[in-house]
């Protein structure tokens, strides 16, 4: 076959035919027959018959397993609900970890919400190609990623949260297969917060407070993947928060593969453009590649924003390494509070994650309010003498 799958990034590292075969999740694939393969689920359903179909009272910093598959297989659908919802109880203080062929250290480990899609501890819709939380208001998380395993998968959720959780509904659903292709990589996800720090001169984005330096090796980016070993990266959902009102977009993207040294040969041109947008948006926007789900609502690009980009068409392909990092702001100039969950495959052993943060570590920064920029103003006008007349705007 001559054509490349349009689901390449469903964990093809080689594309045989029969890698395809297991994998192939377009339109197109929908006719071909399998052999020697059976649909299988586990879910949260009632054993006794009932209608209690859920986990019920994970108590606050249990661990419970969702499922233990043994055999060859790959995951194709995920949905998962989990009560109370938002903001009584926070997804980014539940934790999911997705552990393959026996291991004990997990290929996916990020809170739930970032994972589906959900930032913060916020509720809203998204929707994507591979990921989506759905009505209502982003109650229902859900994946279509292809995640193969050759013996075993297990699935773990941890209540990090300070209750316990009433109700976790899901679905886990795959495919069984009697051996698995061994061209098909393992499916990773990994989260990353960081408080970023700005320039010692102060937030010199824009020029604003004089000129501005240059970033010409890339070490101060925020880092959304460091990864070793064979593989390819396939997406990212990206989480800003912005303390101030000035675009924060203006950071290029930059992956450094198999070692490359500045400029890598992947160098973007600003956040904006690597997320395929234009021109500092504010507008909602869902395409299943990259979209705006939640945008900032506030005092210029004041708030919180999440952007999302998935490389389904154009995979980012590594024999060695992997480094995909994005200044935060021009140089790195500004403070921002960023999370995000890199998607990816590669072959096994995996570079080990960096330690989860603790839930209190990684809590989301509270919203600046206008009461707030109104003190910044008064500061602003006692600095320059406390004339009763200065309007904002004067140098």
């Amino acid at each position: 076959m001559r054509f490349r799958t349009i689901l390449v990034f469903l964990a093809v590292l080689a594309a045989t035919p029969d890698a395809r075969a297991q994998v192939d999740g377009t339109l197109q694939g929908l006719a071909r027959l399998q052999e020697g393969v059976r649909s299988r689920r586990v879910s949260s359903f009632d054993r006794t018959g009932g209608n209690r179909d859920r986990f019920e009272n994970i108590t606050k910093g249990e661990r419970r397993t969702m499922a233990d598959i043994p055999g060859a297989g790959i995951v194709n659908h995920i949905w998962i609900t989990i009560g109370p919802y938002p903001p009584e109880l926070s997804r980014n203080d539940i934790v999911l970890r997705i552990y393959w062929d026996g291991s004990d250290v997990p290929c996916v480990e990020s809170p739930i919400g970032p994972f589906f899609g959900q930032g913060w501890d916020e509720s809203y819709d998204f929707s994507s190609l591979p990921l989506a939380a759905g009505p209502v208001k982003g109650r229902a998380l859900v994946s279509y990623f292809a995640m193969p395993f050759a013996s075993g998968a297990r699935f773990e959720i941890e209540n990090q949260s300070d209750r316990k959780i009433d109700f976790l509904y899901f679905y886990i659903d795959y495919t069984e297969v009697e051996t698995l292709d061994p061209a098909l990589g393992r499916f990773h996800a990994g989260y990353n917060p960081e408080l970023t720090e700005a320039l010692p001169g102060g937030e010199n984005e824009w020029s604003l407070l004089g000129p501005q330096a240059k970033n010409v090796t890339g070490d101060g980016n925020y880092v959304i993947a460091d990864l070793e070993g064979r593989g390819h990266f396939v997406g990212v959902n990206y989480y800003v928060h912005s303390p101030g009102p000035v675009w924060y977009g203006e950071g290029d993207d930059m992956f450094f593969i198999d070692g490359e040294t500045w400029p890598p040969e992947l160098h973007g041109t600003g956040t904006e453009d690597y997320f395929n947008t234009a021109w500092v948006p504010k507008d909602l926007f869902s395409h299943p590649y990259f979209g705006y789900p939640r945008i900032n609502e506030d005092f210029g690009w004041q708030g919180r924003t999440h952007v999302f980009r998935f490389h389904v068409q154009d995979p980012v392909y590594f024999d060695r390494s992997l480094r995909f990092s994005i200044e935060h702001g021009h140089d790195n100039a500004l403070t921002l509070d960023l999370a995000s969950v890199a998607y990816w495959y590669q072959a096994e052993p995996h570079k080990a994650f960096p330690a989860l943060p603790s839930r209190e570590d990684r809590a989301p920064k509270p919203l600046i309010q206008h009461f707030e920029v109104h003190r910044w103003r008064d500061a602003w006008r006692r600095e320059r003498g406390g004339d009763p007349k200065l309007w904002g705007n004067e140098n």
